[in-house]
């Protein structure tokens, strides 16, 4: 092949717009159709959840050193709304002892808003507006999330109003403590950037669904930023609307969802393939008491299944407190059955 023949080839190659191959002979991918795929999972779900989200403002009332009545003081937050009648999910600490709340909707409505039900110990909050044509989100099951999962926050950083932040679940059945010092389990970690103001707002899935409450981010870390697990909020939100609180005994461990050995499944026949791993007991409690041990893996309590730390939460405040109850335990290989005394959880402030 002569000089110019060499540069006819070369500038043919130059020319095409062909993909190139790879060394299997397949062509390889243009990226724009994977970030087109990518954009199109963030749109979509922005697309059928934005409308829900609102924004929160708050008012207290807080004393003053300087002067004899007290000083109001505002702050604010991010919320949606998951009924069509006004009802917004929300975190405790934006609207706890508020004296007045008001809220922006998606379509730029102020409406004003009262407190269902407050739960410090989950950070989480219930309030109601009254409002017309308002849009609700459709809630996801957290309990499927994977780590990898594409998740989206959408929220208020700063005012910004309806800010999206995309990344990945980094992390599950993380445990973080609350602003009233009481752990949160099952806790979903996530690197979509969260902010001040952002607290409140949804993390929704590909599919538009929320799975998580956004509450908290470490600072000044980077990539660290934790959301409740939806399924701990439907819970949560259930008794708040029933009972304007969350009434609950107590056993006093730390503990993680685990699943349970097949083997151990089949041999005793149990009903759920996961558990409830005790991480610690506290001291003087029912369950220091009990002689429930560190590793042992929680599976039923007062004749009820435990899945998770959500039915573990669940069923914990269905039972009396003061009241003995069977506590159905694997400890290495070996099924026991313990009595133990739930007591009541001293209410959260």
């Amino acid at each position: 092949m002569n000089l110019d023949s060499r540069v006819d080839f070369l500038s043919s190659l130059a020319d095409s717009s062909e993909p190139p191959a790879s060394p299997a002979g397949r062509s390889v991918p243009d990226d724009s159709v994977l970030l087109d795929a990518y954009s199109r999972a963030v749109t979509g779900a922005v697309d059928q959840v934005s409308p829900s989200v609102v924004n929160i403002e708050v008012h207290q009332s807080a004393p003053s050193r300087r002067r004899a009545e007290p000083q109001e003081r505002t702050g604010g937050g991010s919320g949606f709304i998951f009924t069509p009648d006004g009802l917004v999910l929300t975190n405790s600490h934006v609207v706890h002892g508020a004296s007045r709340i008001d809220v922006t909707v998606a379509d730029g409505r102020r409406l004003p808003a009262r407190t269902i039900g407050d739960d410090p110990a989950t950070d989480l909050a219930v309030i109601q507006i009254d409002g017309t044509s308002l849009a609700a989100a459709r809630l996801g099951d957290s309990h499927a999330l994977r780590v990898g999962q594409l998740v989206i926050a959408i929220g208020n950083p700063y005012g910004f109003q309806s800010t999206v932040t995309a990344g990945v679940v980094s992390a599950l059945g993380r445990s973080l403590r609350s602003y009233s010092g009481r752990l949160i389990e099952d806790v979903i970690q996530t690197d979509a950037s969260l902010n001040p103001g952002n607290s409140g707002g949804p993390l929704v899935a590909s599919d538009g669904r929320v799975v998580g409450v956004n509450t908290a981010t470490i600072l000044p870390a980077q990539g660290l930023c934790f959301a409740i697990g939806i399924n701990t909020a439907k819970f949560v939100a259930s008794r708040l609307l029933r009972d304007g609180r969350i009434r609950r005994s107590y056993i006093g461990v730390s503990a993680q969802t685990v699943p349970i050995h097949r083997r151990l499944v089949r041999y005793y026949d149990l009903s759920k393939e996961t558990g409830v791993v005790v991480l610690s007991t506290e001291p003087d409690s029912p369950a220091r008491r009990t002689g429930l041990r560190e590793g042992d893996v929680i599976v039923a309590l007062a004749g009820q299944p435990v899945a998770g730390v959500d039915d573990l939460h669940r069923v914990l405040s269905d039972v009396r407190a003061r009241v003995k109850v069977e506590l159905t335990v694997i400890r290495g290989t070996q099924k026991l059955t313990l009595g133990i005394v739930p007591e009541e959880a001293r209410p959260t402030n």
